[in-house]
Order: structure tokens, then sequence, then C-alpha cells
């Protein structure tokens, strides 16, 4: 249960977090805003979207590999703990969570995710689905939730970091994380991980930029929430979602753009955009398998095995530490 002070102090970091971003030059918005009640949701319907193959090919793989997923958790006799960073509607772990239980291993699951909406919806849907899973949802960062499960518990663990949610991160910030990472995890404990492949690059584009245009409103929705939460006066308007693909590197990024010279409160905090002024919203980092392999490296894990789905758009690599 969230205390109103811990609310309190999580809507100051906001601001904080918000008006940092957007005194910068250029400005920008952390990703991690995005998800509230209607950012939840939003997100729910961008994956059942046609052009985003990313859930797809990741629920595949999940639907078609769990056995294989199995067999890597078989050395952990006395039970183990299955901790998801980002967990989400849980909608592809699900898929292993209800193997798991039909089977008769012993686990416990722990969600880790920003959105206490999302893990009090999964705490009341996952059960009913899976009445035997024993369940403790943790909302908070990745990494301090992640050291609260390892101060309570000493089972071992298998991390799942799903959605290509490390996507989400630079390359170099990738591998800052996996050292991170690293140092809480033991010898035995394994690690999962899903990449968006580079592929071509109109099926990449397109997953981001999507006709019915819910993309656009995901992006939107967090200066709605501004509005609505820090007393902003955006105009979103005045706003458009752009989106880009570098073939090369592999970086797909996300921007609202400013159609016109503006000023927006955000409180009694002034901010000027000028027209055609952009705010980077976040980058969907693609990658190779060799750049898989060379990532995890450098983050001191070594790839255990690739997980594919039939087309070869995506891969949850199972790592392990050095």
């Amino acid at each position: 249960m969230v205390t109103f002070t811990e609310l309190e102090e999580k809507q100051k970091q906001f601001k904080e977090d918000v008006l940092m971003g957007l005194n910068s030059s250029p400005k920008y918005l952390l990703p991690k805003y995005f998800y509230d009640g209607f950012g939840d949701k939003l997100f729910q319907q961008i994956m059942a979207l046609p052009e985003y193959y990313l859930t797809d090919a990741e629920m595949e793989i999940f639907k078609t590999r769990c056995k294989e997923m199995m067999l890597l958790v078989s050395e952990f006799k006395d039970g183990f703990d299955l901790i998801e960073l980002g967990s989400g509607d849980a909608l592809k772990s699900s898929q292993l969570l209800k193997c798991l239980s039909d089977n008769k291993v012993n686990y416990t699951y722990y969600p880790i995710d920003i959105s206490g909406d999302v893990l009090e919806l999964i705490s009341k849907t996952l059960p009913k689905a899976i009445p035997t899973i024993e369940i403790q949802a943790k909302q908070g960062e990745y990494l301090e939730a992640l050291k609260e499960v390892t101060r309570i518990s000493t089972r071992p663990k298998l991390i799942l970091f799903l959605g290509a949610n490390i996507g989400n991160m630079y390359p170099q910030e990738a591998e800052s994380f996996l050292l991170e990472l690293n140092d809480l995890l033991n010898p035995t404990d394994l690690l999962m991980i899903g990449f968006d492949l580079k592929k071509n690059p109109w099926t990449i584009f397109n997953a981001y930029n999507d006709s019915q245009g819910v993309t656009k409103e995901f992006n939107l929705n967090l200066l709605k929430r501004i509005n609505r939460e820090l007393d902003g006066d955006f105009n979103t308007e005045l706003f458009e979602h752009y989106e880009s693909y570098d073939p090369c590197s592999g970086a797909c990024k996300s921007y609202l753009i400013s159609l016109a010279d503006q000023t927006v409160s955000i409180g009694s905090e002034v901010l000027k955009f000028e027209e055609n002024e952009c705010v980077f919203m976040e980058i969907s980092q693609k990658y190779t398998l060799k750049e898989i392999d060379a990532l995890a490296g450098k983050g001191s894990f070594m790839v255990e095995r690739h997980l594919f789905d039939s087309r070869k758009l995506f891969s949850d690599v199972i790592l392990k530490r050095k």
C-alpha cells in the first residue's frame, strides 16, 4: 500500500523531472512517466495493433518455448523466485507462469512495475487464471525493487526483462544497467531479456507510427498527465508525434514537435516552445545477434541461448553471469 507521503514524494519527483527535461536543450521527457492509468490502457491498445509486431512475436516464443524455459530452472530443486522487471499486464509471462504451475513447480512470482494500476490489475486477475500462483507485487524502479526482493528472499532467481524494454535505453545505458543487475545476482541465477532485432526498416518504422494514431495519443497522454497532475496547460493540438528510425545504428526515436511558438505553464513555471522545436520522448533500440552478444559481454554476462519466434523478428535471450 502506497502511503499519502509516498504519493506526495512521487508527485514532487515527477514535477522535478518534467521541469528539468523541458528546461534542457534539447527538451526531453522521461518515458517512465508514460504509464499512468490512461497510459497503461493506451499501451495495451498499441500491443494489439497490426503494425506492432513485437507483442505477437514474443508471445509466440512464450507459447511455443515454455518447456525449454522450464528446463532452465530445473536445477532449482527447492524452488525459486521468478522476478519480472516491468511486468505490465503479464500478458506474455503468464504463459510461463501457467506452464510452471501446471507442472507443480515451486516458485514465487514477483512482478515489478512503476505503475501501481497495472500491478493491482494482475494481482487480481492472475490468481483467477492460475489459482496456485504465489504472487508478491512490487511497485517501483527496477533495480530498487529488485534489491528489496533480494533482501527478503535468498532463493535462486530467474529475472525476466521482456517486451524489448532494454531497447528503451541507449546501448551504453543498457551496458551500465546490466553491470548493476549483475552485481545483484548470484552465480546460479538466470536472466532472460527480450531484444527486438534489426529487420526491414519500414517494418520497424510502421510499428511506432501506426495508422490509427494510438502511438501518437500515447505520447500526447504524457502532456495530458502533466496537465492533470502538475497543473499544466498544454494544448495537445499544438504538438505532433514524429518518429524516426536509423537502420544503421538501430535507434528508433519518438518526439513531440511544437507546431507553433507557444508558452506553457506548469504551476508557476513558464516554459517557451518555438515552432518546430522537438521534445525527445523515447528510444527503442534494435540489435543484431552480434550486438546482443557484445552487449552481454560488456555487462559481464554470457549468452546461454537465443529463443526466436518463427520469423526471427525477436529474440528472448537467456543470460548467465560470467
